[in-house]
Order: structure tokens, then C-alpha cells, then sequence
């Protein structure tokens, strides 16, 4: 049985429960699997290897971070064949995010609203959930790992929180991701302006070659920005990411714009929208991106996959690299392998 089929039989008592309960649901049955050894016989994407940031990719799609905030299901998603995954976003403290319900599903629109807010056990369980996995001892892929800020922590102090938790990951990451796109923590996406965004930046390069030094390893950080911009603030992020040397930038968070789901259940729910309504900002922002950049460094791109077509637009526009995630939810994994063979083609 395939497991398109599979997923297609599995879906609807999925979606029979909240979107919270069924994705906590999903993840320790993933897991299960995986230690059982019956995720092996999933079929595998075909070899397709990518260097990008240094690094080589067993193929060039990923799953983006939010699915597995705390690190805890790494080896049940490697199953999936992704070439690469990212796990988190993690803070330094521990936090139980904002109050249920706080993910919501828009079928007629392949969409989901969140506002989850960084739910996480801190940066310490974090790392252990990672040291434990078998996809970081036996070094089986390339794992990101993403970090923000928590929710209590002043916005004029945000850059401390950033570099506690690159202090604890960098010696277990391929590459770091820092968050300042999350529309669910206040104040959050503020971090994109020129003044804080420059002040960030530094800190977090001075950072990462103190870290290079003493761990004897050069990680890559890449930034995660929103969809949400116009094509100056692309053009100043853009210009801050050339002048500190970053090494990559994903492109998208989630939306909060709601102009593609007016009338919809929950379309007016507060939080990031994600899935089909995002796809053309995210690839606005990855084409806008890769003019302002010229090659400088590589962007990922992620934001409203859920065909092979939808990645290739994602290439097309300028991306090195993509991720998936609300894609998954509404088409189960056969999507990594579409995905995979369209990028391959």
C-alpha cells in the first residue's frame, strides 16, 4: 500500500480531531515507527545531492521547523526522506506558549492559522532531545536547528536570548536558523527593522566566530524573515545580510495577512497563516530576495507548498533549497518525494 494511500485513509480521522491533538497524535507514531524499524519501508526520494552553505544535501527538500518544536521526534522524521531537517524553534527558558486553542485548520483554503507562540521545554531539554536522536550520533543528514526569543524577554533585550541559545546548539547543528519572523511573539518581527536587525546581526557574527574558534567548526547561521514585506524592507534586509556576512536566509514564515481566506472558519483567528494563502508572498519575497542578493548567499525557500509544481516555482524564483510543512498536513509525506522528483527534473 502506498502511502499516499495510506495517508489518504489516515487523513480523515486526523481531521476528525483539533489540529493540536492530531499533530500529537502524529509525531509519537512517527517516532514509534521509526524505532520499530517500519519506516524503512517508506519509498525514499532519489539521491539528489545539493552543496549549499558548505554543506551537502542528500536532496534539496527539507522540513521547515515548527513541527517538532523540542527535538524530540528527529529520528521519526527522518524517516520521511527529507534532506534535511529543522527542528525548533527553541527559546532559552522553558515556555508553554500562548493559551489552547491556538491552531486552527482552513480546508476550503489548504490553510492553517497558529499562534502557538514558541511552546517549548528550553534550550537545555532541547539539546538532549538532539544529543539522543540517532540521526545526530550516527550523523545521517543535515539537521538545522532554530532559535528565537522568549516571550518575557524585553525586545531590547532579545539579542541576548539569540545568543544563549546559539551558545548551546552551535555544537550540535549543521546549520542554526534565528527566528525574527514569528508573528506570535510581541514586538517579534521588529527585529527586521534596519537598526535592530544591524545590531543583531553583529552580535550574532562576533559570536559565531568565537564559537568557530573554540568548537573548531565553522556552522552556518541563516535568518528566517517574513512574507510581510515590501520590497525596500527586502531590499534593507537584504543589504544587512551581504554586509554581516550571513550565510543564508529562509523565505517565509507564516502571513498575517488574511485577503486570500476572507469568510472562511477561523479565517479571523489571531496568529500566522500558513499553507496555499502564503505561497505567492513567500515566492515574491524568495524572487526579491535573489535579485537584491546576486548570488551572494543562498536563500530556502518555504511558504505554501503542496505540489511538486509549487517547489519548482519556489527554485524558479531564486530558492536553493525548500521546506515543507503545512503542505505535509494536507498531503501526508508522499509530498517530499513529489517534491523531490519535480526539483530533480
Amino acid at each position: 500500500m502506498s502511502e499516499r494511500l495510506l495517508y489518504s485513509l489516515a487523513r480523515p480521522l486526523l481531521f476528525s480531531l483539533d489540529p493540536e491533538s492530531a499533530h500529537n497524535l502524529t509525531l509519537p507514531a512517527l517516532r514509534t515507527a521509526a524505532r520499530l524499524g517500519l519506516a524503512q519501508w517508506l519509498p525514499r526520494p532519489a539521491p539528489d545531492p545539493r552543496t549549499v552553505m558548505g554543506l551537502r544535501f542528500p536532496n534539496p527538500v527539507g522540513l521547515a521547523a515548527g513541527l517538532d518544536k523540542d527535538g524530540a521526534y528527529i529520528d521519526g522524521l527522518a524517516a520521511l526522506g527529507f534532506g534535511f531537517i529543522e527542528v525548533g524553534t527553541v527559546t532559552p527558558r522553558p515556555q508553554p506558549g500562548n493559551p489552547q486553542p491556538r491552531m486552527f485548520r482552513l480546508p476550503a483554503a489548504d490553510a492553517l492559522i497558529n499562534r502557538m507562540g514558541f511552546n517549548n521545554g528550553g534550550v537545555d531539554a532541547f539539546v538532549r532531545n538532539v544529543q539522543a536522536s540517532r540521526f545526530y550520533q550516527e550523523q545521517q543528514g543535515i539537521l538545522g536547528l532554530n532559535i528565537g526569543k522568549n516571550a518575557d524577554t524585553p525586545i531590547a533585550r532579545a539579542t541576548d536570548d539569540y545568543l544563549a541559545c546559539l551558545d548551546k546548539v552551535y555544537p550540535y547543528a549543521a546549520y542554526v536558523t534565528v527566528n525574527i519572523s514569528s508573528p506570535n511573539t510581541k514586538n517579534l518581527r521588529q527585529l527586521q527593522q534596519a537598526s535592530e536587525l544591524d545590531d543583531l546581526l553583529f552580535r550574532l557574527k562576533q559570536s559565531q566566530a568565537k564559537l568557530a574558534d573554540r568548537h573548531a567548526r565553522y556552522v552556518p547561521v541563516v535568518l528566517k524573515i517574513a512574507p510581510d514585506l515590501d520590497d525596500e524592507q527586502v531590499k534593507a534586509i537584504a543589504g544587512a545580510l551581504v554586509r554581516h556576512k550571513i550565510d543564508g536566509v529562509i523565505a517565509t514564515n507564516t502571513t498575517i495577512t488574511r485577503d486570500a481566506v476572507q469568510g472562511l472558519p477561523h479565517a479571523q483567528e489571531t496568529g500566522g497563516l500558513s499553507g496555499a494563502p502564503v505561497r505567492d508572498l513567500s515566492t515574491q519575497v524568495i524572487a526579491a530576495l535573489h535579485r537584491e542578493l546576486g548570488g551572494a548567499l543562498p536563500v530556502i525557500g518555504v511558504g505554501g507548498i503542496l505540489s511538486g509544481a509549487d517547489a519548482k516555482a519556489k527554485t524558479d524564483a531564486g530558492a536553493s533549497l525548500v521546506q515543507l510543512y503545512t503542505g505535509l498536513i494536507y498531503r501526508g509525506p508522499a509530498l517530499v518525494r513529489e517534491c523531490a522528483a519535480a526539483l530533480a527534473a
